[in-house]
């Protein structure tokens, strides 16, 4: 089942394209890895999806519908979870407190949002009440995520999850978005720097330069030729 689907889209900022003519799916449990040097629009294709940005032209639909950018809270409400580059917490409230924020769920709905919160970054667990300004980078960026899938979403948009993080946290914590595919059936998109740990998760790849899709394919393939890659992020 398709989740998310763009076509000829166009988004940019203040009327100026930054992306362009953009056509992508991604179907429930799948994995597409989105590509692409700096500049190439892969920021701006998240914050359209997720209705932070208005579209300039084409269309982008969730389960069949179309996206708001003059209310993106309805597109949150619809099962559209946005794991932002800056991760965007709030850093006097505690971790509990963050991922009450985010559940939107009643108080006896909470306990389960926590426990499943915990089972993927089990770390969370005993942080339940610091605040989430004291954590470290990787804890912060746990916490992000976490706060993402806490109500198992339709669509996970992951903006850069390894930005600023050590190696080995990133090995760690990039497996997540293909768990969540698998167990909660939720169709993810993720955007990262590190082309051969996304192309390991991933089943799909698509390369963006300069706004347009200059690659789509295979994952698995792309891993064993990795020329093509190179070829497109050099043009």
């Amino acid at each position: 089942m398709t989740v998310l689907s763009i076509s000829g889209l166009d988004a940019g900022y203040g009327g100026v394209p930054v992306v362009r003519g953009l056509n992508l799916e991604v179907s429930a449990g799948e994995v597409v890895a989105l590509l692409g040097p700096n500049g190439a629009g892969k920021t701006t294709t998240l914050r359209t999806i997720s209705g932070l940005l208005p579209a300039i032209a084409g269309a982008v639909t969730v389960d069949g519908r179309p996206t708001d950018s003059r209310r993106p809270f309805r597109v949150a409400r619809r099962g559209v979870a946005h794991v932002a580059e800056d991760r965007s917490l709030f850093p006097g409230l505690t971790v509990r407190e963050n991922l009450r924020l985010a559940s939107g769920l009643k108080r006896r709905d909470r306990a389960a949002a926590y426990e499943r919160a915990t089972d993927v970054f089990p770390a969370l667990g005993p942080l339940m009440n610091r605040r989430a300004g004291l954590l470290s980078g990787g804890e912060q960026q746990m916490l992000a995520v976490a706060r993402g899938i806490i109500t198992s979403p339709q669509l996970l948009l992951v903006d850069e999850m390894s930005l600023g993080l050590a190696p080995v946290i990133v090995e760690e914590m990039l497996p997540v978005v293909r768990r969540v595919a698998d167990e909660m059936n939720t169709a993810v998109l993720v955007v990262e720097q590190h082309i051969h740990l996304a192309l390991d998760l991933a089943d799909r790849a698509v390369v963006l330069a300069n706004g347009s899709v200059v690659l789509d394919g295979d994952a698995a393939e792309l891993r064993e030729d990795p020329s093509h890659i190179e070829a497109s992020y050099l043009g």
